[in-house]
C-alpha cells in the first residue's frame, strides 16, 4: 500500500496522506511526483517505454519518474524512482533539481542527473519499464511532435532542452 503526503496548493505538506489508487485529490490537494532525466556527454536523452501493463500512459515513451511516498524528498524520490525503473545510482553531486512545475493534482519535481551508460546494459524494472535508449534532441523533439513521446507541453520541453545544455556545461569533463 503505497501513501502519499497531500500538499496544499503551495506545495507545503498538510499532515494528511492519501493511499494510492483508494483516494481521489480535492481540489486544492497536490501529491509530489518527481520526473528524472538523464544526459550524456553528448547532450543525449535517455529515455523509456512504459510497461504495455501500465494504468496510466501503457506502452507510451515519457521520462524516468513516479510519485514520492509519504515522508520522502524529492530527492530521495528522484533517486529511488531512477534505481528503481532502470538501475542507475543518482550521486546528489550530480543530480541537480531544475525546477518545479504545478500539474491539475501534483507538484512535479524535475530532476537531471549524467550518465554514460550504454542503453542495454541497464535493469529495467519489468512492471514499469518495457525499454529504454538514448536519443537526441532532435529525435526527442520529433518523438513529441510525433505523438510518439508524452507530450509534457511546450512550456517543459523549452526547459528541458535549455536546462540540459546548461547542465551539461556545469557538469562538464
Amino acid at each position: 500500500m503505497e501513501k502519499w503526503d497531500i500538499m496544499d496548493s503551495n506545495g507545503k505538506i498538510t499532515g494528511k496522506t492519501a493511499v494510492r489508487g483508494r483516494y481521489f485529490m480535492r481540489p486544492g490537494e497536490y501529491h509530489l511526483v518527481v520526473h528524472i532525466w538523464v544526459v550524456s556527454d553528448k547532450g543525449e536523452f535517455l529515455i523509456q517505454r512504459r510497461s504495455d501493463d501500465k494504468k496510466l500512459m501503457p506502452g507510451e515513451w515519457a521520462a524516468t519518474g513516479g510519485a514520492a511516498i509519504s515522508g520522502e524528498t524529492s530527492y530521495c524520490a528522484a533517486q529511488r524512482e531512477l534505481l528503481e525503473e532502470l538501475g542507475i545510482n543518482c550521486t546528489q553531486r550530480l543530480c541537480k533539481k531544475m525546477g518545479r512545475i504545478k500539474k491539475r493534482n501534483s507538484f512535479v519535481d524535475i530532476w537531471f542527473t549524467k550518465s554514460n551508460v550504454d542503453a542495454s546494459s541497464l535493469i529495467l524494472q519489468s512492471s514499469e519499464v518495457a525499454e529504454a535508449r538514448w536519443v537526441s534532441e532532435e529525435t526527442l523533439r520529433k518523438m513529441v511532435k510525433k505523438r510518439e513521446f508524452h507530450n509534457y507541453g511546450k512550456e517543459y520541453f523549452d526547459m528541458i532542452f535549455q536546462f540540459a545544455k546548461e547542465y551539461r556545461y556545469e557538469f562538464g569533463d
